[in-house]
């Protein structure tokens, strides 16, 4: 079966109204999803267990960040596994751009491709959102060595080598900026950790707008950044 080498790691909070749909949409592309619930109040896990994906549970809420390492070492459990997407569980994110996003990692000139909201006109977010996160890039960028476009964008293709040196720490906003350091620092074979950007449609809905996809979440990223 193809992609039988991928894993889609989804953070899940809270996500009952829209999570069930995400996962059957995504199992029809890539068999292996797993949801790490993150100390949900509503039957999220539940719902993406009855979708066909693999749960595991937080019994208390931890944060986006130890959500996505827990589904790490979920996904280095799998001999097979050979990539990570890391795929948020509000729908915001395009099965299409994964594809693109595989392909391109699987040349194999690069061990990771993030995806930038900023490559194409795609994307519909505000004028001060766009500030905001340029500014939270230009602070990421001068801070960790590399050079992205979008540093807070949840959907990234890791393979096997990076997600097994990544150790995140970050639990809340910061975890990205926290990913984009340690992937900055790694080194193969005496070299810097080949990357690439990929252009990605983020959906923003009226739904994932109310759970948090507006101005004030950009802020809060930044400040995170600054006084982490």
């Amino acid at each position: 079966m193809q992609n039988e080498d991928v894993w889609l790691v989804v953070p899940l909070y809270d996500e009952a109204t829209v999570i069930a749909e995400v996962v059957r949409q995504a199992l029809v592309t890539f068999p292996k999803v797993v949801c790490v619930d993150d100390g949900s109040h509503d039957d999220s896990a539940a719902r993406a267990e009855a979708a066909g994906a693999a749960v595991v549970r937080h019994p208390v809420n931890l944060g986006q960040g130890a959500a996505l390492q827990t589904g790490f070492d979920y996904a280095l459990g799998d001999p097979a596994m050979r990539y990570v997407v890391t795929y948020d569980a509000d729908g915001q994110h395009q099965l299409h751009d994964v594809e693109v996003m595989l392909e391109r990692a699987r040349r194999g000139d690069v061990r990771v491709v993030f995806g930038s909201r900023f490559l194409d006109e795609r994307t519909e977010a505000s004028a001060g959102k766009r500030l905001v996160l340029r500014a939270a890039v230009a602070y990421t960028n001068l801070t960790t060595g590399t050079r992205l476009t979008d540093a807070h964008n949840g959907l990234r293709v890791l393979h096997r080598d990076v997600v097994a040196r990544l150790d995140i720490t970050q639990n809340r906003m910061a975890h990205a900026s926290e990913i984009v350091a340690q992937i900055g620092a790694m080194r193969f074979d005496g070299q810097r950790v080949a990357y690439a950007e990929e252009p990605v449609h983020i959906l923003y809905t009226d739904y994932s707008r109310a759970k948090g996809q507006s101005l004030w979440n950009a802020v809060n990223i930044l400040a995170e950044l600054i006084w982490r």
